[in-house]
């Protein structure tokens, strides 16, 4: 939910670049998380932490801003609601899982429900911001497909390769960031540096501890599925601000709340010739 408020956040950091705001965001969040572990990585947690941050964030931030600016936000969301079904089909391939009906269910609800809050009259379908949204999409997804099978190294704890994830993606995005916006951006003025800070400490520090943290204790299929908050977080906000939801929009939050209702557990039958238990007479 706190990635649904970025959007805001982002509108008043403003005339700082998109690909900027990202590296300052992944970087100043993983050398805070960094400050606080003092844990390098070792041996093969070099490479693992570095192929993870450049999935997770180096190339999901920089492929999604991509496509955010040539498709505009309504089309990259509902990309994004594509990462759940990918993850299950990563899954069936892969490790020959097949998904269950409910979770199934709840990832095209979830699809559906992103595309009528978001999608609207204009949606542009630019070839070059399809690829890059979609390349945003699978680069997550495989992130974090590896990042549960992973787990951490014996004796480190998750909040320290959360933040070599960080620190590595914001590293590649420094470069990504100076070609893309144009050189070195503007220092943030005294009303930005709040702002900047919110962004840096709840919306990527401890919004990624808390998300690799589930990834960690349920499932990537799971905690993918939490991403269709985001976009409707983003929605009711503008809500808060005065702006008016049509009947599509409305039936959007209605499915993306449906899709998180629980599935009924099965009732147990009783079996044939088991005793069963005698009622309790009262006295």
């Amino acid at each position: 939910m706190s990635w649904g408020t970025s959007y805001v956040v982002l509108e008043r950091l403003e005339p700082m670049g998109p690909t900027t705001a990202a590296a300052l965001r992944a970087l100043g969040a993983g050398l805070l998380l960094l400050a606080l572990v003092r844990q390098l990585p070792r041996g093969e947690w070099w490479w693992k932490s570095a192929l993870l941050g450049a999935l997770n964030f180096g190339l999901f931030f920089g492929t999604l801003f991509v496509g955010a600016s040539r498709l505009g936000g309504g089309v990259t969301a509902t990309l994004g609601a594509l990462g759940p079904l990918l993850i299950l089909g990563f899954n069936l391939l892969a490790l020959g899982q097949r998904p269950e009906r409910h979770t199934l269910g709840a990832a095209l609800l979830g699809l559906v429900g992103v595309a009528l809050l978001v999608l609207g009259p204009g949606a542009r379908l630019d070839a070059l911001g399809l690829a890059a949204g979609l390349l945003s999409v699978v680069a997550a997804s495989g992130g974090y497909l590896l990042a549960g099978a992973w787990g951490t190294p014996p004796g480190t704890s998750l909040l320290a390769v959360t933040a070599w994830q960080l620190c590595w993606g914001g590293l590649l995005l420094v470069p990504a960031a100076l070609l893309a916006d144009g050189g070195l951006p503007p220092l943030p003025t005294a009303a930005q540096w709040p702002l900047l800070a919110y962004l840096i400490v709840v919306g990527t520090a401890l919004a990624y501890a808390l998300w690799f943290r589930g990834i960690a204790q349920t499932s990537p299929v799971q905690v993918s599925l939490l991403t269709r908050l985001s976009p409707a977080t983003a929605l009711l906000l503008d809500l808060w601000q005065g702006h008016r939801l049509g009947a599509l929009q409305w039936g959007g939050l209605a499915l993306i709340a449906l899709s998180f209702v629980p599935p009924r557990s099965p009732r147990a039958r009783p079996v044939a010739g088991a005793p069963q238990p005698r009622p309790v007479r009262p006295g």
